[in-house]
């Protein structure tokens, strides 16, 4: 029988208009052909801690006999990818994923939508038409003008067959795409590029949310063809805030490998999105390798559901950094699986892991430090004190103690983005390494994609915010009124853990805990030693 929460088709089910994901294409840097989708695939080649959290979900693995990203054990992430990289040498196949997750088994292009939703044409020929479960935590869902928006294009879908209906698992715009010669809109030169790069993404008041797809080339090197298909990509992606979530107005950033179609589509590139594992996510993400159609439009996890995004897409002369960069993010997800890299929103977001990834492959990406990291201490005593609760006050502490380019989506994305279009324009990236070196000989062009929010029963989002000030003047002052969705908490299983996993490193608010709590015991000891000397007196 087939496990029907893992989407995979029974072969009398198989429908000649949709092809399984694997059988042709690519994924990220790899052809889909050296996959093999799981189930029926046996997952042994995964370890424990991965079998936990994707045996029951649609993916793909790689083929019996192909190299495979591995890990080091007894070391931290960061430190891991580093001492790979050393070892590396530039002309070296791509380790594949362990695993990229799809979410559905089959693909179709070209597909149309009916007005109402009903029935789907692939290759001319009509289908029923129907959607994934919406998820019980998902408060947004496909709705009338999600169907008029996208019966009104060509679409990639992603989907299952289920008696004869084809039940969608994401729905991607095949116009969202680097298609001829792309028109150039350079970045205002009166201003350092990457606060250029924020006044381009705010031209909108909702930071494009509700504007069409656009794509404009920003930067080009002598010599650049200006053909945008069949080019290996190295991609930054930032979505920006949610309409319904105080929570999420920091966005989200994540690094894309891959080449583009043909017909110059993204939709294959694979995004490296990292999300914590601990909470059982309301859109059902788990963090993984996922296709970049899949990222942005599975119908629950999609992040262009719930708000706009911007996508900055660098050509490339050659695949030697794709595969640098994807098979470090491979060996860092082998890490983070199995909790050897603990996210932390404070300290080790989506922003934290990924810059410190291309760090350590040596391309050096600048630190944004805080204005007033003063504030910091102060505001570890006075939230913990409001709140009640020291974990907030920490968390405080951390949040505004933190180099803004690993906290802040936004700011990782302007920080790297302005790095790449040093490198372009042919600047040496002072103190850069093995990856920098490659960028500044391989970049021919950069191109800023703006992805609009799908229309759904959701309120648009906006632009994500850039710093502290922002954050604090976006949410309501009144904490009773902050919208927040709860989530139940996923515990990775004690049996799993390894057992050469090191200790968490100590956090940034420890030693500010620390002298407050002396500060604390010194004047309760003074206010002691004056009350026996008011009593005896």
């Amino acid at each position: 029988m087939r496990d029907r929460a893992r989407g995979a088709p029974l072969d009398d089910e198989l429908d000649p208009d949709l092809v399984p994901a694997t059988a042709a294409g690519r994924l990220g840097p790899w052809d889909a052909a050296d996959f093999e989708l799981a189930p029926p695939a046996a997952l042994d080649a995964l370890t424990p801690s991965e079998c936990f959290y994707f045996s029951g979900e649609c993916i793909a693995v790689p083929r019996r006999g192909l190299a495979v990203a591995g890990f080091a054990r007894g070391v931290r992430a960061d430190d891991d990818v580093a001492q790979w990289s050393r070892q590396w040498q530039s002309g070296t196949e791509p380790a594949h994923a362990p695993l990229i997750l799809l979410g559905a088994p089959l693909r179709a292009d070209d597909a149309r939508l009916d007005a109402a939703a009903r029935t789907i044409t692939i290759a001319r020929r009509t289908h029923p038409f129907a959607l994934t479960p919406r998820l019980p935590l998902n408060r947004s869902w496909f709705d009338a003008s999600s169907a008029a928006w996208f019966a009104s294009r060509s679409l990639r879908v992603r989907a299952s067959i289920e008696g004869g209906t084809v039940v969608a698992r994401t729905l991607w715009p095949e116009e969202f795409a680097l298609a001829g010669t792309l028109p150039s809109a350079a970045l205002a030169a009166d201003r350092p590029p990457a606060l250029a790069l924020r006044a381009r993404m705010r031209e909108d008041p909702r930071g494009g949310a509700g504007l069409p797809f656009a794509a404009h080339s920003i930067r080009e090197r002598t010599g650049w063809t200006g053909d945008w298909t069949d080019k290996p990509v190295l991609a930054l992606v930032v979505n920006g805030a949610q309409g319904d979530d105080d929570e999420a107005w920091a966005g989200h950033f994540a690094v894309a490998t891959g080449r583009t179609s043909s017909r110059g589509s993204i939709a294959d590139l694979v995004v490296d999105n990292f999300y914590t594992l601990d909470i059982v996510s309301e859109k059902g993400i788990l963090a993984a390798p996922v296709p970049l159609d899949a990222y942005l439009g599975d119908l629950n996890s999609g992040q262009a559901w719930y708000r706009p995004s911007w996508v900055l897409v660098v050509a490339l002369a050659s695949d030697t950094a794709l595969a640098l960069v994807q098979s470090a993010f491979d060996r860092v997800y082998r890490q983070f699986w199995r909790h050897q890299l603990v996210y932390r929103h404070s300290t080790m977001n989506c922003a934290g892991v990924s810059v410190d990834v291309l760090r350590a492959l040596g391309l050096p990406v600048r630190q944004r430090m805080p204005r007033h990291r003063s504030r910091a201490w102060l505001a570890l005593p006075w939230v913990a004190l409001t709140q009640r609760s020291l974990f907030k006050g920490r968390l405080a502490c951390e949040y505004l103690a933190e180099d803004t380019t690993r906290l802040l989506p936004a700011v990782a994305f302007e920080q790297t983005s302005a790095l790449l279009l040093s490198l372009a324009g042919g600047a040496n990236a002072e103190g850069g390494g093995l990856l920098a070196g490659i960028l500044a000989r391989d970049v021919e062009a950069i191109a800023l994609l703006r992805i609009p929010q799908f229309p759904s029963s959701r309120r648009f989002g906006s632009w994500p915010v850039a710093s502290a000030d922002e954050y604090f003047a976006a949410i309501p002052t009144d904490p009773a009124k902050m919208e927040t969705v709860p989530v139940p908490a996923r515990l990775f299983p004690r049996e799993l853990r390894d057992g050469d996993l090191l200790p968490r490193p100590r956090e940034p608010s420890d030693l500010p805990l620390a002298l407050w709590g002396l500060a604390l015991l010194a004047a309760l000891g003074a206010l002691i030693a004056w009350l026996a000397t008011f009593v005896s007196a």
